[in-house]
């Protein structure tokens, strides 16, 4: 349910047309270049940051592959069904509801334990490997991208700025409010403690 949200937020927020998340800017700016659609960009782009996992030396599990493979067609599919409103009256809401959307999403796919996604992967990744804070390995990958995708023609606005400013508090909030306990003597999944742990204290 949590990376179904995901693509569902991603979808909506790009319906809102006030700017999109980092990511779906640079997603959104390599579809202007190509023939294939946001969705399948989303999931190739998955592909390749998965592949970046191999001399960071992370391991996928369940959540990370299900990621990879659920969250673009979602999204292609959000798209085809949601039409695309003119009136600001409409697309306002549309983007708060968006991004609430995404936090709640955060908080369901982190806790359920099963891996990170392929970019929060890289993310945590980096981490382990340079030694540098997760807060400063984010804020940097996603200046990256974001500059990235600007330059090809992705979508920037309120709507990125708002997303920027609000994802962290949210995801937070829905990361406590969906915890799972783990289990007493147990591992939280192949990618837990390598992964997923350093997230969510970050995001706690």
């Amino acid at each position: 349910m949590g990376l179904i949200f995901y693509g569902a937020s991603m979808g909506l927020q790009l319906r809102a047309n006030l700017g999109l998340d980092p990511w779906d800017v640079f997603h959104q700016g390599v579809t202007e270049h190509t023939p294939l659609s946001i969705g399948t960009v989303t999931v190739a782009v998955g592909v390749a940051a998965l592949l970046l996992w191999i001399p960071l030396r992370q391991r996928p599990g369940l959540g990370t592959v299900s990621n990879v493979l659920v969250v673009g067609p979602v999204m292609d599919a959000t798209l085809w069904l949601t039409p695309q409103p003119e009136a600001l009256a409409v697309r306002i809401p549309l983007l708060l509801f968006a991004i609430v959307l995404c936090g709640v999403a955060t908080g369901l796919y982190i806790s359920a334990r099963f891996g990170p996604g392929p970019r929060d992967g890289l993310m945590t990744g980096l981490h382990q490997r340079t030694g540098w804070s997760i807060r400063l390995v984010r804020t940097g990958i996603e200046l990256a991208v974001l500059a990235t995708g600007f330059a090809l023609g992705g979508s920037v606005g309120v709507g990125t700025v708002l997303f920027a400013l609000a994802i962290g508090p949210l995801s937070q909030l829905f990361l406590r409010v969906f915890a799972i306990p783990a289990p007493a003597g147990t591992g939280s999944g192949i990618v837990a403690q390598g992964a997923v742990e350093p997230q969510v204290r970050d995001l706690i």
